[in-house]
């Protein structure tokens, strides 16, 4: 995507926001909303231990569960967490909402969810999605970089709300510091109203796109249309200056979230209803309300009479609504049109970014600056690999190998006697011997067996620790389970399945579905299987000294 300005240009840009993405100039409070009581007792526990890393030293951490029946979605799902997180500070004695209105910065992350398009990488991790590990030094946690990329914006948003998705790291091309004028604003990629043939080659078809004015106010949120329609929609809208897809990330003002807690307290109080924010505000805001009916009928949301219901709801709460903390309502902050935009939220995303750190390109050197990789030695200080040779493209850390050959792969806390990895990732991998071929993942495995790991094009193979009680109650499932050990592998293939069209379905000769998986892990003590996952990794790296 053409952007106007240089390349040198936007490079540079993009290499300032990556400075500001370091944990001291982070947030004053994060929100982390989990899928469980036991996510959110990990990632409480976690990023306590990981101020000064992820989170700034002098920051407040505030881990929620959502226990809505069924999901609240994105919109009240932010309205319920911001509702939990003030009730837990609250016990501690500290007013929250006062905090923000005082320009205290807060972000809420996103991860609830099952992961399926990433599966079976969450299952290895008990469920807890966004505990997934990067192949990157630290071992950081696609949710711990996401946190502190997001920090770019903190010290442009004091007294507001940030909220984000937990699997996403975006850079962008513009720069990330702004003054917010609207008591919402919405991040995307901003650009001039595109041709029919440049809409088609952006693949603008493919996602909900911002119209904005001159001075980013949002105009109409637009539904993933094609050039015909969206251009019908913004007939007649001469002050419509710049057009581009939406990131989701939000923020609102202090008295703007107050507004929506307020005008959406009988769903909270009951924990009735499921609403996200592009349908049910976003779209209710700027849409008329015709237009917005025969959408949501369209999409199977709301009858005619319920969406017009909803569609009055929403417009009587904002015409209701009066502060002068900012001169707009919503409007759009812009990312770029050259943004870099790593998706880790899918299997073949995950491996495609990070193989990207072995690459030449601009946006591969970004990323090494981003997860501080020097450009002169690739290999961490903590390996420790012998005779074991490495290729200048690999990226390698916390890896032990008396032997073997290293090229174009990534591998982070890795230990073995022999290994052998062509442009594979490995990701806490314990074994005598590996083979891994192209493309393929190994992750959390600790294998014992003389033969050792040998993964072929694209194989996936993920090892699940959990406890005796869960292991003894599932054990009927199994035709012939595991003695002694409460371990199991699940496997895939990069290019050939995707977890999320076969989340039901056994695959690969595995002993349960994806889905079995997640309900095996539900509810389980994530933090005890981790426990158990590295004692078990420990006691094969003794063995192979």
């Amino acid at each position: 995507m053409g952007g106007l300005f240089s390349a040198e240009d936007v490079g540079e840009t993009k290499a300032s926001n990556v400075e500001l993405m370091t944990a001291d100039k982070g947030y004053d409070i994060t929100i982390v909303c989990c899928s469980d009581s036991e996510q959110a007792r990990y990632w409480q526990d976690r990023l306590e231990a990981a101020k000064g890393r992820a989170v700034p030293s002098d920051s407040t951490v505030v881990a929620v569960d959502e226990d809505w029946p069924g999901g609240a979605g994105n919109f009240l799902g932010t309205l319920y967490a911001w509702t939990k997180a003030c009730a837990a500070l609250k016990a501690k004695d500290r007013d929250l909402k006062a905090e923000l209105k005082a320009g205290k910065s807060v972000a809420l992350f996103h991860t609830a969810g099952k992961g399926t398009r990433l599966a079976p990488l969450p299952g290895a991790e008990n469920n807890n999605k966004p505990g997934v590990k990067l192949p990157v030094p630290g071992g950081s946690s696609i949710l711990e970089s996401v946190i502190r990329q997001t920090g770019a914006y903190a010290g442009s948003r004091g007294g507001r709300l940030s909220v984000f998705w937990g699997d996403q790291i975006f850079v962008p091309s513009v720069s990330a510091a702004y003054s917010p004028h609207h008591h919402a604003d919405i991040c995307c990629a901003l650009g001039p109203m595109p041709s029919a043939e440049e809409w088609q080659a952006r693949g603008l078809d493919k996602y909900g796109c911002i119209a904005a004015t001159a001075d980013n106010t949002v105009i109409k949120q637009l539904e993933k249309v094609g050039h015909a329609e969206a251009s019908a929609q913004l007939e007649g809208r001469t002050d419509v200056e710049r057009v581009g897809p939406s990131l989701g990330s939000f923020s609102l003002s202090a008295d703007f979230l107050e507004a929506l807690e307020g005008g959406f307290a009988a769903e909270l109080a009951k924990k009735n209803g499921k609403m996200d924010s592009d349908p049910h505000l976003w779209m209710a805001m700027t849409l008329a309300e015709d237009a917005y009916a025969a959408l949501m009928v369209k999409k199977e949301i709301f009858t005619e009479a319920e969406a017009k219901a909803h569609h009055a709801r929403v417009t009587k709460l904002i015409s209701g609504f009066s502060s002068p903390t900012c001169s707009g309502m919503f409007g759009a902050v812009d990312v770029g049109m050259d943004m870099s935009w790593w998706d880790y939220g899918m299997l073949k995303l995950f491996v495609k970014n990070a193989l990207l750190l072995t690459e030449e390109s601009e946006d591969a050197k970004l990323a090494r600056q981003f997860f501080s990789i020097q450009e002169t030695s690739r290999v961490c200080s903590e390996s420790s690999l012998g005779d074991c040779k490495v290729d200048e493209m690999s990226v390698v850390s916390g890896t032990t190998s008396k032997s073997g050959k290293i090229t174009a792969s990534v591998t982070s806390d890795v230990c073995c006697q022999e290994l052998t990895a062509d442009g594979a990732v490995l990701v806490g991998v314990y074994a005598k011997k590996i083979v891994a071929g192209k493309g393929s993942v190994a992750y959390n495995v600790v294998d014992e067996s003389e033969e050792g790991i040998v993964l072929r094009e694209n194989e996936v193979r993920v090892g699940v620790f959990t406890l005796e009680e869960e292991w003894k109650e599932a054990s009927s499932w199994f035709s012939s389970p595991e003695k002694g050990l409460p371990y199991f592998e699940m496997k895939s293939n990069v290019q050939e399945t995707d977890g999320g069209k076969v989340f039901k379905t056994k695959v690969h000769g595995n002993i349960m579905s994806f889905q079995e998986v997640y309900d095996f892990n539900q509810g389980v003590d994530v933090t005890a299987c981790a426990t158990k996952a590295q004692a078990a990794k420990q006691a094969l790296r003794e063995s192979l000294k």
